[in-house]
């Protein structure tokens, strides 16, 4: 409910950028946009909070992959395993709608800018952790490779957040500092930020639901197969 009255606001509420109307055209990147196109700008409300909630979750991801390595539970490698699965579909969908914003915004598909950069390595990372998991047959060594992954995965998300900031970039602005957003955009973005962050946790609980139940039906027929 909440991201969908999020959403509804920046189409209805909120003022396209920088006060465009749907006429005439206008020149990004030396190409002549229609500013109908600036509506694109409207993306920015479902790619920010997708990123917040992949960092979120990895983060979650990074916490239950320390518990395992300190207790060898292996219920915490589940809990790790299930974050990562949740960060990789907001990874994944925070890179296709900075795709479609960078296209319409910059007037290029890709820029080797500095956050896009930091931020594919980190989809790289989060990758890299399923392929791992899938080619460790040993159930301890394969939790205990991949708890060090996701650490490394999380290591790189204040790096991605703080490189505009270390590193400044004429497209891709420090929006919160430098006081880039009215009211009206701060309360939508924060309307659709919660919302999206509760679909993750929703996700997650679905997720872990259904992971453990398989984990019990599996070990009851490991139960029944002794006792025959």
């Amino acid at each position: 409910m909440l991201t969908t009255i999020g959403f509804l606001m920046a189409f209805f509420y909120v003022a396209p950028v920088g006060g465009a109307t749907v006429n005439g055209a206008e020149l990004i990147g030396d190409v002549m946009v229609s500013q109908k196109m600036l509506l694109s700008q409207k993306i920015f409300y479902f790619h920010m909070p997708v990123a917040i909630t992949s960092f979120l979750a990895l983060g979650f991801g990074c916490y239950y992959a320390v518990r395992f390595l300190m207790t060898k539970n292996r219920r915490f490698d589940t809990c790790s395993r299930i974050c990562l699965e949740i960060a990789l579909l907001f990874v994944v969908l925070t890179m296709i709608t900075g795709e479609m914003w960078t296209r319409f915004e910059w007037g290029v598909w890709w820029s080797w800018e500095p956050r896009l950069t930091t931020y594919l390595i980190l989809m790289l990372i989060v990758i890299a952790y399923f392929v791992l998991r899938s080619s460790v047959d040993e159930p301890e060594r394969r939790a205990t490779f991949a708890a060090v992954v996701a650490i490394i995965a999380t290591i790189d998300v204040p790096i991605c957040f703080m490189i505009t900031r270390l590193i400044p970039s004429s497209i891709h602005p420090v929006v919160l500092r430098e006081g880039g957003m009215s009211p009206e955009m701060g309360l939508c973005v924060g309307l659709c930020a919660l919302g999206m962050m509760l679909v993750g946790f929703a996700l997650y609980r679905a997720r872990f639901n259904q992971v453990r139940l398989t984990q019990r039906v599996d070990a009851l027929k490991e139960t029944l197969d002794d006792e025959r």
